[in-house]
């Protein structure tokens, strides 16, 4: 049995090359079943977020497949070129791909060291795979000891005190640009939970006025009720994007909202007063041709790394702590992994023994049907099942007395709970 673990994440791939790879939430039932089917891949689960994709496989074979097989179906379903992935894909197997995980849910290895938002989201991508039965019992164990050993890093360590996160990095370079944002209007395009944070950030700084954007005006009303703001349609969005001083988009749409042409009818409507533009989403809600007009100030997600970059070194300490609480995580996991595999020994083990038991216990009920005397019936019901029962391990521990497997025989003695004996006289009958 063996877990692998293959990925691009922001350290290793571009933002243009993470965005081809990601998968919309729709895809994901899709891509999960053609894993399993044309990928030939038994448990999957998929990780996607605007930092990352990662593809966690588990193979009861025990073998370790050539990462090559899982990079071979990522491009393929995403329809790039072969060996597309080829410098920038990572991967791990067995122990290291679980310590992976444990360190990614944790967020010791996010762009924002320590950010909250990906523990839900490999939540999320635990219970889709689960909804499209692509796991079994191993990636099931596999996950479980990620999110223990995730919610003790929260709890045992610093890790997460400081509002650190790509939202905060945002909000945190508005104000770098607009000294007093009481006086400035932002646009939110989106109402997920990196918004929803987005919006909290803005309301504790005193932002002048709110705008929330979403392809559902429930959705927005919702956000828009909480922070005291105004819920448009995205539809909507030229209509009032002239008012925001501030633009800040996280969705999951597969093409742009955003063009240049709205933008640069906005601006004149502006009277070409500058507007700061920040696409966290990937793929990118606002396409990059925006930064070629004056006046906007248009920053993508990997633009905001100065800002996290400061705000990571306050982490370190207890990053430390936390990479000492994945370490032992890992040992459990591979303590509990064991485990299974004896569980599946113990079951075959006792499903053989019943078997034996109802063969042995037929003879005796036809015996006792015939007429036969019950104690004498008994007496070869306990004598049947005792030697079909020993049959097995005492002819192998006869083999490996006569191969000289000391190993094997003191393994038995240990197993079976008996007593040590010095230079046995072994009489004909007990053979």
């Amino acid at each position: 049995m063996t877990l692998l673990a293959f990925g691009i994440n922001h350290n290793t791939a571009s933002l243009d090359l993470r965005e081809r790879v990601a998968f919309a939430p729709e895809q994901m039932q899709d891509a999960l079943a053609q894993a399993c089917d044309s990928g030939g891949l038994e448990e999957v689960a998929i990780l996607s977020t605007c930092n990352r994709t990662e593809i966690y496989v588990q193979l009861t074979s025990g073998l370790v497949p050539a990462p090559t097989k899982v990079q071979r179906w990522l491009e393929n379903y995403h329809k790039l070129d072969r060996d597309a992935l080829n410098d920038c894909h990572y991967w791990f197997h067995g122990e290291q791909a679980v310590g992976h995980m444990m360190k990614v849910a944790s967020g010791l290895d996010s762009l924002v060291l320590g950010e909250p938002q990906i523990l839900g989201q490999m939540k999320s991508a635990y219970s889709v795979a689960c909804d499209a039965g692509t796991v079994g019992r191993f990636l099931h164990s596999a996950f479980h000891q990620v999110f223990g050993i995730a919610k003790r890093v929260r709890t045992e360590t610093a890790i997460g005190e400081n509002p650190v996160s790509v939202a905060y990095a945002a909000v945190s370079l508005a104000q770098q640009i607009f000294s007093n944002l009481k006086k400035d209007t932002a646009l939110l395009v989106g109402a997920g939970e990196t918004i929803e944070l987005v919006a909290q950030h803005l309301s504790q700084q005193g932002i002048g006025q709110l705008i929330v954007a979403n392809r559902t005006l429930e959705r927005a009303s919702v956000l828009a009720e909480k922070y005291s703001a105004e819920a448009v349609l995205l539809a909507d969005i030229p209509e009032h994007l002239h008012r925001a001083d501030i633009v800040i988009t996280s969705t999951a749409s597969q093409l742009p909202l955003l063009g240049k042409g709205a933008v640069e009818s906005a601006l004149k409507r502006r009277r070409h007063k500058p507007m700061f533009m920040v696409d966290i989403a990937v793929p990118r809600d606002i396409e990059p041709e925006v930064a070629d007009l004056d006046d906007v100030y248009l920053y993508s997600v990997d633009d905001l790394r100065e800002v996290i970059d400061e705000n990571r070194r306050s982490r370190q300490e207890a990053a430390e702590n936390a990479t000492e609480i994945v370490t032992q995580g890992v040992s459990q996991y591979l303590t509990e992994l064991r485990a299974l595999d004896s569980v599946a020994t113990i079951r075959a083990y006792r499903q053989k023994a019943e078997d034996l038991r109802d063969q042995e216990l037929q003879k005796a009920l036809k015996l006792l049907e015939s007429g036969a005397h019950p104690e004498k019936v008994l007496n070869q019901l306990a004598r049947g099942l005792t030697n079909k029962l020993l049959h097995a391990p005492t002819s192998r521990l006869k083999k490996a007395g006569a191969s000289g497997d000391s190993q094997l025989i003191d393994l038995s003695h240990e197993l079976f709970d008996l007593a040590q004996v010095d230079s046995p006289q072994v009489k004909p009958d007990d053979l």
